[in-house]
């Protein structure tokens, strides 16, 4: 439990989140409402990494006929749903928590 906390106390320091200060959550303690907070967060930035990498797999793709073409819409498709799942509940959270 002690390395989570650190790990949430570079998070909070890291200028990869921007704004990204998690709402406190009625009846969860601190400590989850962080966790589940820059959880979500995180996945954000994972569903941007994977719709960036379905986005250069798209470029650099073999663009002939017997060439893998659906792996990259894959990639991004993935991302996205990703972003929009963790976005729309930070959004259901955010709406409980105010």
């Amino acid at each position: 439990m002690n390395t989570v906390m650190e790990l949430i106390t570079l998070a909070e320091d890291a200028p990869l989140i921007p704004g990204g200060t998690p709402t406190q959550i009625p009846g969860l303690s601190g400590p989850v409402t962080q966790i589940f907070g820059y959880g979500l967060w995180l996945l954000i930035l994972a569903g941007v990494g994977g719709t960036g990498f379905g986005v250069y797999k798209l470029a650099v793709a073999d663009k002939s006929r017997n060439g893998g073409g659906a792996e990259p819409f894959k990639w991004m498709g993935g991302g996205v749903a990703a972003i929009l799942l963790a976005g729309s509940l930070i959004t259901i959270l955010n709406g409980i928590a105010s």
